[in-house]
């Protein structure tokens, strides 16, 4: 007959061994995840052929870039979309040396969610000293959404225990950090498209026929009142603020012209300068008219310049060997010569039409296959 105690202890053991058969799967999917780092969320160390290459990162800017202002506690912030992401360099040499620099810019960001990280990134760093906003046009289009990858649990709890679940033991970490390995040993880095008037194309058609975007657009006043909660934080905080329009490629400024929408581009400028004076890029100029080609400079596609761009705009901004930015790049507008200032834009506007008349037409071809559609 079989005793009480020796039936416990076998009672025990199955425990421990369903416990452990059930477990331990998960705890080393988990270590796994927290070695190879998918959405760079530990800062585990980078290690070639394993984890340096992360193209499921990409696109989660909100997510790893919230768990790096927490760690790093940044004394200067850059914020904006994707254009300053790409384009603005934290090492430039017109940053005070003796201060941190972080780029928090993330794809489509829309006001609110600037204010938000701004805010968040004050109160993980008491001692911020200076903000550098670039502002786009479709940041303020009431139907450009949070993104779903934004989450206000992420910027308010102290550690973001969903983040941290769903970046360690969930299945789609797991699927990213195979992706990862495999990138990282076949140095498969993610290409874009090859030829400059294929990327073009594909972001032209983007803007026109994206309802968040350019084919529905509202100017929004909750946005703004976002963009002048963004300006009141930074003097109640006495935090130095500077603010540009971002410079996209002349062609976008003709998407926003077919999509009917110039004089709600010129609205939105007019408000911006009544909450704070901005520096203008957005201007038909040396730099936003580069002719389309395999070889441009200042142009990754037409909505996102380079980094040769993104350094002549912080060299202007911060004050930093001015003499090498075109003189016709970068317009200080306030409330006082705004309406001068366009009228200046549209009379280059014209003058670039009647100079790039293939460009012009390849806009209106696009708008017009999306039409068709």
């Amino acid at each position: 007959m079989v005793s009480q105690k020796h039936f416990q202890a076998q009672y025990q053991k199955f425990s421990f061994l369903l416990l452990f058969s059930v477990f331990s799967p998960l705890i080393i999917s988990g270590i796994i995840n927290i070695v190879i780092d998918p959405y760079g969320v530990f800062a585990f160390p980078e290690i070639k052929k394993i984890n340096n290459i992360k193209p499921e990162k990409e696109n989660l800017g909100r997510l790893y870039k919230a768990f790096d202002i927490r760690r790093h506690k940044p004394q200067v912030i850059l914020l904006g979309s994707s254009r300053v992401e790409t384009a603005l360099e934290p090492e430039h040499p017109g940053f005070d040396k003796s201060l941190s620099v972080y780029n928090s810019a993330f794809q489509a960001g829309n006001t609110y969610e600037i204010m938000r990280y701004l805010e968040y990134a004050i109160n993980q760093q008491p001692e911020l000293k200076q903000v550098i906003i670039g502002l786009d046009f479709f940041m303020f289009n009431q139907y450009l959404v949070n993104r779903d990858t934004f989450s206000e649990l992420r910027l308010q709890e102290q550690y973001p225990l969903q983040d941290i679940l769903n970046s360690s033991l969930s299945i789609d970490a797991l699927n990213s950090s195979k992706k990862t390995f495999i990138a990282s040993v076949t140095n498969q880095k993610r290409k874009r498209m090859s030829e400059t008037m294929t990327r073009f194309k594909f972001w032209l058609k983007g803007f026109l026929g994206n309802e968040e975007l350019y084919q529905k657009y509202s100017l929004s006043s909750e946005r703004m009142e976002n963009f002048q909660r963004i300006i009141d934080i930074c003097r109640e905080n006495n935090i130095d603020i500077k603010i540009f329009i971002s410079p996209t490629h002349a062609t976008q400024y003709e998407a926003i012209e077919v999509a009917g929408l110039w004089s709600t581009f010129e609205q939105w400028k007019r408000e911006i300068v009544k909450i704070t004076p901005v520096w203008d890029f957005a201007t038909y100029n040396s730099i936003t008219t580069e002719s389309i080609s395999d070889n441009m400079v200042n142009y990754i596609d037409n909505s996102h310049y380079s980094q040769y761009t993104g350094n002549l705009i912080l060299n202007k901004i911060l004050s930093y060997q001015s003499e090498t930015v075109p003189s016709d790049f970068g317009v200080f507008v306030t409330s006082d010569n705004i309406e001068s200032h366009l009228i200046k834009i549209r009379d280059e506007r014209q003058q670039w039409q009647k100079d790039h008349p293939e460009e012009v037409k390849l806009v209106h071809q696009l708008k017009a296959e999306l039409n068709s559609k």
